[in-house]
């Protein structure tokens, strides 16, 4: 079968940097719905139109078919008084809004913490290649959701 809009689409995936250093990789088959339904990167999502269980993509995704310009608005120094005590660099805080912007905590020095809320790889060309596992149509109900649900039906 063919991969088209409505179908959900079982795959493994790679990401590498400009380099060709692996960024991350699937530990488990990933499942989307395909068709624009914002399951994968829609610059990938084109180039799985029409393949076939086996068909293995490559392609190279500028920063922003991928994760974004990075946005020097999104960052923020903030006094370490008004953050929680156990902030470390690297770790992450949240808004708590519903819309919630999460910020990755980058440098802590002189009584204040810098966070930074693009995604690590904004403003990053990357490298994404897949390997079809398993196409089959979607269910009424994933399309009506818009999302893939899980083999066993219900994933959420």
């Amino acid at each position: 079968m063919k991969i088209f809009t409505n179908a959900v689409v079982t795959l493994n995936f790679k990401l590498f940097d400009s380099d060709g250093e692996l960024i991350e990789k699937s530990d488990a088959p990933v499942t989307y719905l395909h068709g624009g339904y914002s399951g994968i990167f829609p610059k990938a999502e084109e180039a799985l139109n029409f393949k076939t269980v086996g068909d293995v993509v490559k392609l190279s995704l500028e920063p922003e078919d991928a994760f974004g310009d990075y946005d020097p608005a999104l960052l923020r120094l903030e006094p370490l008084d008004e953050l929680p005590p156990d902030i470390e660099v690297g770790g992450y805080l949240s808004s708590g809004e519903d819309d919630a912007q999460v910020w990755r905590i980058t440098e802590i020095s002189d009584g204040k913490a810098v966070l930074d809320g693009n995604h690590e790889l904004a403003g990053q060309r990357v490298m994404f290649e897949c390997t079809v596992l398993d196409v089959r149509a979607a269910t009424e109900e994933e399309i009506e959701h818009g999302h893939a649900h899980g083999v066993h039906g219900r994933c959420h």
